[in-house]
Formats: C-alpha cells, sequence, structure tokens
C-alpha cells in the first residue's frame, strides 16, 4: 500500500522543491517519492541520484523532440514498476512498436538536442532582460531566480522553458501572439520548434485565479518551449511581436 502524506505547513512551502528533502520525508514516514521529470529530461536533471523511487516522463515531449508520437515512461525499481507494467500489457494500453521505435531513435539525440534547448533559451533570457515590453524574466538559471541556488545544485543546466510577463496583461499577450510569425502557438512543449503558450488561458485555464497567481501564473505570463532554431531568429520573432503588444 502506498501511504500519501499531505502536509500544508511553512516548512513545506519552502522546502517542496527541493528533491532530497522530499525523499527523506518520504522515506522516513514509508511513503513513495514520484517524480514528473519531464521538463528537465534525464540530461538536466537525475532525482533518482536525491532518493526518488519513481520518475516519470511524457515521452510525448523532449524524449521524442519531434512532435510525432505520444508515449510515457515510468521509471524505478522493479518491485515497484511490475504491477504498471503487468497493467499495461493486460490492459492494452502500451506503445506501439512503430511509436516505441521513434522514441528510440530520439534517444540518441536527447543528449545534443537538450544542450542546445538549454543554450538557446538561457540567452533568450538573458536577452530579455530589462526589455521594455517585459516585467519579468524567470528561468532557473538566471541568477535573479528566487530558486537559483537549488537550481544550480540539483540541475546540470536551467532547462528549455521560461517565461516572460508581457506588460498590459492578457490583451497585451493575445497581441503578442497574433504578431508571432516564425515560432509555433501551441500547448505542447519540448520540440525541435520554438512553441510559444499564453498558460492563463490554456495549461491553467482549469485553475482559479488565486491558485494560479500562487504558482506564478498571471494574465500577462507567456511561456517559451525554446527550439533549436538559430537563436538570433527565435529572439527577433519575439522581439518584433512584442514590439506590437
Amino acid at each position: 500500500m502506498i501511504k500519501l502524506i499531505k502536509f500544508r505547513t511553512l516548512e513545506i512551502l519552502r522546502n517542496i522543491r527541493k528533491l532530497k528533502w522530499l525523499a527523506d520525508l518520504s522515506h522516513t514516514n514509508n511513503a513513495i517519492l514520484a517524480v514528473d521529470n519531464c521538463f528537465a529530461t534525464p540530461i538536466v536533471q537525475k532525482p533518482v541520484l536525491f532518493g526518488a523511487d519513481l520518475i516519470i516522463h511524457s515521452a510525448t515531449k523532449f524524449i521524442d523532440g519531434q512532435g510525432r508520437v505520444l508515449g510515457g515512461l515510468i521509471l524505478g525499481k522493479k518491485e515497484l514498476t511490475s504491477p504498471v507494467y503487468d497493467f499495461l500489457r493486460r490492459t492494452g494500453s502500451s506503445l506501439s512498436p512503430f511509436n516505441a521505435w521513434i522514441l528510440s531513435k530520439s534517444l540518441e539525440t536527447l543528449d545534443l538536442r537538450v544542450e542546445r534547448h538549454c543554450k538557446n533559451a538561457l540567452e533568450l533570457a538573458e536577452r530579455f532582460q530589462g526589455h521594455e515590453k517585459i516585467n519579468a524574466v524567470r528561468y532557473p538559471f538566471l541568477p535573479t531566480h528566487d530558486q537559483f541556488d537549488l537550481a544550480k545544485k540539483q540541475m546540470k543546466l536551467g532547462g528549455g522553458l521560461l517565461t516572460i510577463e508581457v506588460k498590459g496583461g492578457q490583451a497585451a499577450c493575445f497581441k503578442f501572439i497574433n504578431q508571432i510569425r516564425l515560432l509555433s502557438i501551441t500547448a505542447n512543449l519540448g520540440d525541435t520548434r520554438t512553441i510559444i503558450t499564453h498558460p492563463a488561458t490554456t495549461t491553467h485555464s482549469k485553475l482559479s485565479e488565486e491558485d494560479r497567481l500562487n504558482a506564478g501564473i498571471t494574465d500577462g505570463t507567456i511561456r517559451i518551449s525554446v527550439g533549436l532554431e538559430h537563436v538570433d531568429d527565435i529572439y527577433d520573432d519575439i522581439n518584433q511581436a512584442l514590439n506590437h503588444a
């Protein structure tokens, strides 16, 4: 039986993103720590090194990396993953051989792709700091990020996603999105193409305004999943769109 721990204390809120702290808390209470490592990928962060028992990936994102197939990964010790394997085998909700082959081929370039995603994302984050149309840029490897020190301890790189907060709120964001010419506009992420998303009206639209704000998502927030294009091309498209916002 899996024991679930439910706390709402100041200590939990302060430490919720510290993987080692969460692992110690879980194991002290005879519970399992499962980490969704989709955004980081195994290249950027390895939760097992901090004590995670199960690691989950949406392989549809960076693992595939080209928007071709749907898939998922559940990694961990055999005694934890065997029940999942047995369930998938019996119910048929498993990958087709072709999709499995696509993902296995994608893994051959994962390291190269993620390195480029992260390099482009960091450069964009640095370039857009102080932009006249942006209130804030959030990226884990920016020294201005409130958990920069923690990110440096747990992550090899800063990841392929960043957010910008556009001045003028939702109306300005919609103007910005309508001016995008090169980049893609969708709720997906982890693709070779750079993807622009307005979380408040897409991925997080079901949340209350209070919950969204607690998660740092304002009406002016734009999420950017940075792709593999030349960084100058990504910057130029975002910049020209911002100038119309």
